[in-house]
Order: structure tokens, then C-alpha cells, then sequence
């Protein structure tokens, strides 16, 4: 994609209103440019556990979780074309709650059941025992990483304007200050 058409496109977000249903479709090319995913800074396990992770975060619920919205692959691209030492810091993250769910149940994160996983994470969120508050920066990152890309996937703007909570206007809507 050359360099004018991601202008044109921010353009395009910058100008919808806030309040649109949907994206524009100048950002049809994007989607339409990126093609099948292949893992550039995951491994195979990570990918499984990243979308775990991201599945148990931001669940299907009447719209499309995380999986669904395709916040793996995205995350993924970002990791390999950004910063050295936030991918680093993101795999470490990663990486120490697999080792948490070794430490407290001799088994991976995936091998756990969904009660179990849950559990961790609630412990991680809550940092309720001296492992759960050593890891909360660790989930946290996780979970900063994998709500932030959902919320700027398609799936996620229509997930914060479901109901027309956004408002159309951030100015001022009294008549004497227009």
C-alpha cells in the first residue's frame, strides 16, 4: 500500500463522524491488502495461548470477541513490525503466565481447564496472593494489548457505538455557546 492511500485513509477515519455504524469504506484496501496471516512473532505455541488469552479477555458475547475479530493475527503484524522491547516485553508477559500455570498447576496455560484459566486470571487481575500481584503487570500488558487492538478492529468500534453510546458531538450542545 503506497503512503498516500494510508493518508487517505486516516483522512477518511479522522473525518466519519463518531457516531457512524461502521467504518468507512476507505478502509476496505486494508483489509482487502493484508491477505492470509502468517505468524511473524508468535510461535505456534504463543499463538494458541495468545488466543486463549484474548477468547477468555473479550469472549463472544451478542457481538464477536476477540478471536473472531481476528485480534491474534492483528496483534501478531504489530509485534513484528513494531518496537524490539514491546514485543519483548509482550512475550515475556506471555510467558510468565504460562509459568505461573506451571508453578500452580504443573501444567500450561492451555492444558488448564476453563475454570482453572479463568481462576488465574481473576488472581492476576486481582493480585489477591504475592504471585498474583508479581504477575498483574504481566496480564495487564496482555490484556492492554489485546483490548487495545480489539477496540480499534471494525468489530470493536461497533462493539463501543452498540446502542449509539457514542456521541455524534464532543462540543457543546447548548444554544448560547454555538
Amino acid at each position: 500500500m503506497k503512503r498516500r492511500e494510508v493518508f487517505r485513509i486516516g483522512a477518511a477515519l479522522a473525518a466519519a463522524p463518531a457516531g457512524a455504524a461502521s467504518l468507512p469504506a476507505a478502509v476496505a484496501p486494508l483489509a482487502q491488502a493484508t491477505g492470509p496471516w502468517q505468524a511473524r512473532a508468535l510461535d505456534d505455541h504463543q499463538i494458541k495461548t495468545v488466543t486463549q488469552l484474548a477468547d477468555l479477555i473479550l469472549p463472544d458475547t451478542d457481538t464477536p470477541g476477540a478471536v473472531k475479530a481476528g485480534v491474534v493475527s492483528r496483534l501478531d503484524k504489530i509485534l513484528a513490525d513494531g518496537d524490539p522491547e514491546r514485543r519483548g516485553n509482550f512475550l515475556e508477559a506471555v510467558a510468565w503466565i504460562d509459568g505461573y500455570a506451571m508453578r500452580q498447576h504443573s501444567k500450561p496455560f492451555l492444558d488448564l481447564s476453563a475454570a482453572a484459566q479463568t481462576a488465574i486470571l481473576d488472581e492476576l487481575d486481582h493480585g489477591a496472593s504475592a504471585d498474583g500481584r508479581a504477575g498483574r503487570g504481566h496480564f495487564r500488558a496482555v490484556k492492554g494489548a489485546v483490548t487495545g487492538v480489539y477496540y480499534a478492529t471494525e468489530t470493536g468500534f461497533r462493539e463501543l457505538n452498540k446502542g449509539g453510546r457514542v456521541p455524534r458531538t464532543y462540543g457543546c450542545t447548548h444554544p448560547e455557546h454555538k
